[in-house]
Formats: C-alpha cells, sequence, structure tokens
C-alpha cells in the first residue's frame, strides 16, 4: 500500500433530512442506514482503507462525536480524529487536516471525502481516486471526481469542465451553484456538466499553497501551529485558534479561485443518501415497492414507502402509498415523501414545541 496516500474524512454534519433517526446526538454517518450490518462511516472507512493505510486516514469531526468515531472505527487511534472546537465549515478543517498531514509527510496526496455517501463499485472508485492521485503526484493541480447526472437535480452544485478534452481527466472551467430546475436541463443538454460529489484530491503541497496564495488570512492563523501539530499541545491551539477562521466552504475559498483543477468523470455508480427519497431509491423493495429497513411488514394498498424501524418490529401499513414511515423509540414519522425537504423545518418545530431532546 502507498505509504504517501492518506484520505480524510469528513464526519462532522448532522444530516438533519434524517430525522428522526439521525440527530444531532447521534448523526447519519453513525447509523446502519442501508441495512447492511455496517454504518455509513464504517463502510466509508473500508473502502478508503483499501488503499489508503489505516494509519493514514484522519477523520475530521465534531468534538462530541469523538467517541462514536473510536466506538465505530477501532483501527482509528486518537490522534486520528481531528476535532473541530467550533463549527466553521469545509475550508478551515481541511486547512488544518492537510498542515497536520504535511508536516508528517511533505510528500503526501490525500482524498477528502465525505463520510456518509454510498458506492457500489469500489474497485472503480479506487481506480478514479489513483488516476486523480498521479496526476497530482505529477503536477500542481487540484482533482475532483464528478458524477454524470441522470435528471435535471437542482440539489448539488454542477462542474463544468472543457469540451473536447480527451477521456480522462478534463479540464475545469467553473463550479456552478446549485440551479434551477430550468438551467439544470440546460446544464444537462449542454453535456459538458456533472455533480459536484465534494470528493477531492491533491497533494498537501498544492493545497497548502493554494491557502496561501486565495486566503492568506486564513493561512496564516493556521500555519503558526505547526510547531505544535501531532504533538501533545495541539489541541490547546486549536481550541484557542479555531473558533477565529473565518466560516468558509472549501468551494468558496478555493475551487471557485484556482485556474488549475481537473475532474475525473466517476465510472461508479453514487448516491449521496441525503434524504430518505434517495435512501430508497437506493434500496431493494418488496413485492409492494416498498423499501424496508429493520421492519416486518405487512402491507394492504400500500405502495412506495419508506418504512424503518427497530429490528424485528412488526409494522401494519394499509393506504398509504409514498410515504416515509420511521418508529424509533421516542418519535414517530408518518410524513409525504414528496415533502421531505421540509423535514429540516419540521425538526425546528419539534425543538421548539417538544424540547431538543427529539432532535
Amino acid at each position: 500500500m502507498n505509504k504517501n496516500y492518506y484520505a480524510v474524512l469528513m464526519a462532522g454534519g448532522v444530516g438533519s433530512r434524517f430525522w428522526p433517526i439521525s440527530t444531532s446526538e447521534n448523526p447519519k454517518q453513525f447509523h446502519d442506514m442501508l441495512g447492511t450490518g455496517d454504518t455509513l462511516i464504517q463502510k466509508t472507512f473500508k473502502r478508503l482503507n483499501k488503499f489508503v493505510p489505516q494509519e493514514n486516514i484522519l477523520i475530521l469531526t465534531n468534538e462530541r462525536y469523538n467517541d462514536l468515531v473510536l466506538e465505530q472505527l477501532p483501527l482509528v487511534k486518537q490522534e486520528q480524529v481531528v476535532l473541530e472546537p467550533a463549527m466553521r465549515n469545509t475550508a478551515p478543517c481541511i486547512l488544518y487536516a492537510a498542515l497536520k498531514i504535511q508536516k508528517q509527510n511533505p510528500d503526501a496526496v490525500m482524498i477528502v471525502a465525505p463520510s456518509d455517501h454510498w458506492i457500489e463499485d469500489e474497485a472503480a472508485f479506487a481506480s478514479d481516486v489513483k488516476a486523480c492521485f498521479d496526476k497530482c503526484e505529477k503536477e500542481d493541480v487540484l482533482c475532483t471526481l464528478g458524477i454524470k447526472p441522470t435528471f435535471p437535480n437542482t440539489g448539488f452544485g454542477y462542474i463544468e469542465f472543457e469540451k473536447g478534452n480527451a477521456e480522462g481527466l478534463k479540464k475545469v472551467n467553473q463550479f456552478r451553484e446549485k440551479p434551477d430546475y430550468e438551467t439544470a436541463k440546460e446544464f444537462l443538454a449542454q453535456g459538458n456538466f456533472l455533480w459536484n460529489a465534494g470528493i477531492f484530491m491533491w497533494s498537501v503541497k498544492t493545497i497548502v499553497a493554494a491557502f496561501k496564495n486565495y486566503q492568506p488570512s486564513q493561512y496564516a492563523l493556521f500555519e503558526k501551529g505547526m510547531s505544535v501539530y501531532n504533538t501533545p499541545t495541539e489541541q490547546e491551539f486549536i481550541n484557542e485558534n479555531y473558533p477565529k477562521a473565518e466560516n468558509i466552504s472549501i468551494d468558496y475559498a478555493i475551487l471557485e479561485q484556482s485556474k488549475s483543477i481537473y475532474v475525473k468523470p466517476a465510472t461508479f455508480d453514487w448516491n449521496d443518501l441525503g434524504t430518505w427519497g434517495s435512501l430508497y431509491d437506493k434500496l431493494d423493495k418488496d413485492s409492494d415497492n416498498n423499501a424496508v429497513v429493520n421492519s416486518q411488514v405487512l402491507s394492504q394498498d400500500a405502495s412506495g414507502n419508506m418504512i424503518r424501524s427497530p429490528k424485528g418490529k412488526v409494522v401494519v401499513v394499509d393506504g398509504l402509498n409514498d410515504y416515509i414511515i420511521v418508529d424509533k423509540e421516542d418519535v414517530l414519522l408518518i410524513y409525504p415523501k414528496s415533502k421531505e425537504q421540509d423535514i429540516k423545518q419540521v425538526l425546528t418545530k419539534v425543538k421548539d414545541k417538544f424540547g431538543k431532546q427529539y432532535t
């Protein structure tokens, strides 16, 4: 296994659209959402560990999830868990992780990947990442994996690449914000747009130089800690300085400004598992076209439902179509799939009316 390969797993999000299973105390990445026996973070770790040495995988997460990470990933040591003392979006934590890795191994190339995505063909994933790593080792470029769009999705950002490139990696023209439906249809018609999956690869040398160039104050803030990174006094420095970092995404901070970004169209099937509906799409269905996790279901005139309960619980459904039915100890959600984007607002109402212990 290549000792210069590193991975940074992003595991700090709350996944509020998967409420009531995903809560601020125990978010979706720590749940077995697919009923496979592995939680999403365990699946992602195993996928990366096929080509990245286990000691080179860092887990970026919020302080409150430290114990969950160590419990679910027994191969990971405490020093591999990079704890954010404050929520500051993706740019500061990526810079912080890159500086830690650079101090350990100046020749490192790294992948930054979300911990909660679904990828079926893991060999194709590894091959795509290695193709990007090869380019990053030879040139000062930033690379990303793009997903071929299957419909005009308005929930993703898009990557526009230069037409006429040879097969393989394509030069990125620009990153585009989440579009409205008409714009998304135009993107698909043009044929040189991919979904932005938030999976990035670069050498530590290149990404650190990009921060120095495009985000000098952010770089200066974290560079001050170089002498303490990977030592017992690192956390003290981070606790004091991390909250001072600007709240900004890696897309705005670096990617939208950089002139040398390449995208590899993914050769694997991908789903961001962002909502109950996207989970429904990925799961096998029963004879009534219901997707079932853990439950024993008796259904009558009920189809297209996403049904989840504690293991083995009997769920009887009659006359409901295209609903999300999720039963958890102290919360039962019965909600139309067509309104799944509103679950975030429901969460706020539940919190206001019944208290935050349910959210």
